[in-house]
């Protein structure tokens, strides 16, 4: 074959494979992903998915390089889940308590479907949270970054006047944050029934709380003055 040939062949096969590549890793990821759901980060281990994925070692570790890494990959993929259900079809909702009500209901719902998985934000923090390095620290980051975005709701809850303008918006976020906490436990520890309804109300008397005070309604004139 021509070398010219050959150049033209060679750059019509890289795309394919890797795109190919592509394809693997997100395979494994996904696996990954299921197994920390329910084995924790620390259940991960290169040579469990190799066999899951009926893949050598050699071949897992080649798409990720260390279990390190395998481990700060699966957080970054739940996080993009996580935007996907819960916060990106939550912005849509109009400013103020809709769109808050409407991140709180999906966290929820998120919540729900997780039951008999886990949540990896949960179960990370009670593997990590004494054990400093790279996979801690992209748990902290991705955590963060979504109360960031629970607290800007509140902020601009505040703003459209449906929070009052003294609202300590990181109170607020810490005492929904709790609701979620509750419910993963009861839910998932002590398999109590009711627990959803119950996060549910929590959140309607912490709104209840930190919305400003009605305006007093104008009094209806005596009747003898009407006549």
């Amino acid at each position: 074959m021509p070398p010219a040939t050959q150049s033209a062949a060679s750059r019509a096969a890289a795309p394919k494979s890797l795109h190919k590549g592509q394809q693997t890793r997100a395979a494994i990821l996904d696996a990954a992903l299921g197994l920390a759901s329910h084995m924790g980060l620390e259940g991960l281990s290169i040579g469990a998915l190799a066999e899951l994925m009926q893949m050598s070692k050699s071949g897992v570790f080649a798409h990720f390089g260390s279990r390190e890494e395998l481990q700060i990959s699966v957080i970054r993929e739940y996080h993009a889940r996580f935007e996907e259900e819960v916060f990106v079809p939550s912005v849509a909702e109009a400013r103020g308590l809709p769109r808050l009500a409407a991140l709180f209901e999906r966290w929820v719902r998120r919540v729900s479907v997780e039951l008999d998985s886990g949540c990896i934000y949960i179960s990370g923090a009670v593997e990590f949270d004494d054990r400093p390095g790279p996979v801690r620290d992209a748990l902290v980051e991705m955590v963060n970054t979504w109360h960031a975005a629970l607290g800007r709701a509140i902020r601009l809850a505040v703003e459209a006047g449906h929070l009052r303008e003294d609202t300590d918006a990181e109170q607020m976020l810490f005492e929904i944050h709790g609701l979620i906490l509750a419910l993963h436990h009861d839910a998932r520890f002590l398999r109590n029934e009711g627990v959803l309804d119950r996060a549910r109300v929590g959140f309607g008397r912490v709104v209840e709380h930190y919305r400003p005070p009605a305006e007093a309604a104008p009094r209806k004139a005596p009747r003898a003055a009407r006549r």
